[in-house]
C-alpha cells in the first residue's frame, strides 16, 4: 500500500553557483521532502532509469511537452525522479533539452523505497530501480497515484500507459 503522504527523504542535488567559476560551477545542495513538496502542488513521475529508451523517448519528453499545460492547471512543479545520481540526471536533462521539468535525483533510492516503488532490475544489470509511476501531490498529500500494472522485480519491461503525461493532464483537467 502506498502512503497517503509523501515519505520523508533526503535528496542530494547539484545546483549551479556562478560565483564558484571554472568549468563546473555546481555545489551540493540537500533537499528534504518538505523542501520539495510542502505548500506546493506537484506532479511527480518516477522512471526506471535515465537514458533508458522508454524513459528518454516518451516519458520524460511527454512531461516536458505538457509542463506548461500542467502549470496552467495550478501545478507548481513537474518533477522527474529516478534512482540515479545528480550528475546522471543533469546530463540526461541536457541530452534531451529539458527546461520545464525538475530533475530530482534519488541516487540512494530512499524516497523510492519508502514509496514502495523500489524494484530489482538485476536481470538487466541495473540494480535497484524505480517502478514507473506518476502522482499528483498537494502539500505532501498524495491525491492521485498512477502506477503501471505488473509491479514486480525483474520484469521483462515496464509499460508506459497510466503514468504518461496525457493521463495526468486528463486527470487534472477533470478536478
Amino acid at each position: 500500500m502506498h502512503p497517503q503522504t509523501v515519505p520523508d527523504a533526503l535528496f542530494h542535488t547539484r545546483v549551479r553557483n556562478d560565483a564558484l567559476g571554472g568549468p563546473n560551477p555546481f555545489e551540493w545542495r540537500q533537499l528534504t521532502s518538505n523542501d520539495v513538496f510542502s505548500g506546493k502542488r506537484i506532479v511527480l513521475f518516477g522512471v526506471p532509469g535515465a537514458f533508458t529508451p522508454a524513459c528518454s523517448d516518451s516519458h520524460l519528453p511527454g512531461y516536458e511537452a505538457h509542463a506548461d499545460r500542467l502549470r496552467a492547471l495550478g501545478v507548481d512543479h513537474v518533477i522527474c525522479i529516478s534512482v540515479n545520481d545528480a550528475f546522471v540526471m543533469h546530463q540526461w536533462a541536457l541530452s534531451r533539452n529539458i527546461e520545464n521539468v525538475m530533475m530530482l535525483p534519488d541516487g540512494n533510492g530512499e524516497f523510492t523505497r519508502k514509496m514502495g516503488m523500489l524494484v530489482e532490475r538485476t536481470s538487466n544489470g541495473m540494480g535497484l530501480r524505480s517502478w514507473r509511476y506518476s502522482m499528483y501531490v498537494n502539500d505532501r498529500q498524495i491525491e492521485k497515484l498512477f502506477s503501471e500494472p505488473g509491479f514486480k522485480d525483474n520484469p521483462p519491461g515496464v509499460p508506459l500507459d497510466v503514468s504518461a503525461a496525457e493521463v495526468m493532464f486528463a486527470y487534472l483537467q477533470g478536478l
